[in-house]
């Protein structure tokens, strides 16, 4: 009882600094369901209307609500198996081979990993017109996947780092092949760190707005953040906000639901050693 009464300084504070945050949340909950009349706050009816995107295209020239979620579906889904795949060998290159340069390639990571996205737009931009990829999903999605990959393999390097290196010499001496050793015994060492940039890399992707908007401007290439952008700018100030704030809980609702089931599985991101 008394640990617990302690504890309440700590909750209270917490509490007013989440204030707003749950405030903004609450309306965006209760806008999306129900109407009431301009320049009140109560609402006065239930409804499904602001959700009409779901069974209707929108007049907006716009591809449709399910071509959108499946453009930031396979966005998220391509992003996170491409980052997950190569960290997950790149890691394992980086903790046990003691190549030329390693230590300045490990620097190399941090560092690139510490740019912002807006300051490589220009280049990265350039790049894809002369690859024939603008404009274009599989732009995007190299674009996203070459961003994450300092983190992703600097995380998975610091998993490889805390499997003893005696588990591989028990399994070469028995006869085993260095692969199915890293496949047999290493690589179940790390899964939690590979779950979690599997899932990480994922809401990342699925939360991207920058590269989307700049590097994929056509409808085709149209994703949620985009979608919502586009309301916006073309609506002005007679955009419908409660069709918005629905759009934006169809959004939100697949990271809520992730964060529910894997949440575990994202803490153990940090589990993982740093060693050199």
């Amino acid at each position: 009882m008394k640990s617990n009464f302690r504890n309440w300084p700590v909750l209270l504070v917490l509490f007013i600094f989440s204030a707003p945050l749950l405030i903004m949340l609450t309306f965006l909950l209760v806008d999306a369901f129900t109407t009431k009349v301009p320049g009140t706050m109560i609402p006065n009816g239930f409804t499904f209307h602001h959700f009409r995107f779901l069974w209707t295209d929108l007049d907006d020239g716009s591809w449709g609500i399910w071509g959108v979620t499946l453009n930031t579906f396979n966005f998220a889904l391509f992003t996170s198996l491409a980052v997950s795949a190569i960290s997950l060998t790149a890691g394992y290159a980086l903790s046990r081979l003691a190549f030329p340069a390693r230590g300045f390639f490990l620097g190399s990571l941090i560092v690139l990993h510490a740019f912002p996205t807006v300051t490589l737009i220009i280049a990265i931009f350039l790049i894809l017109q002369l690859l024939g990829l603008y404009n274009t999903l599989i732009g995007v999605i190299v674009v996203k996947a070459a961003l994450e990959l300092p983190f992703g393999i600097w995380v998975m390097k610091g998993f490889y780092d805390t499997v003893p290196w005696e588990i591989e010499m028990a399994g070469v001496q028995d006869g085993a092949s260095r692969f199915t050793v890293w496949w047999q015994l290493v690589l179940p060492q790390v899964q939690p760190g590979l779950m979690a940039i599997l899932i990480f890399s994922f809401l990342s992707g699925w939360s991207e707005f920058i590269l989307p908007m700049v590097l994929a401007p056509g409808t085709e290439a149209q994703v949620l953040s985009t979608y919502l952008a586009t309301m916006l700018l073309d609506g002005g100030t007679q955009a419908d906000f409660n069709l918005f704030k629905a759009v934006g809980l169809f959004y939100a609702l697949p990271v809520i639901v992730i964060y529910l089931i894997f949440q575990n599985k994202l803490m153990n991101i940090y589990g993982g050693g740093t060693k050199g």
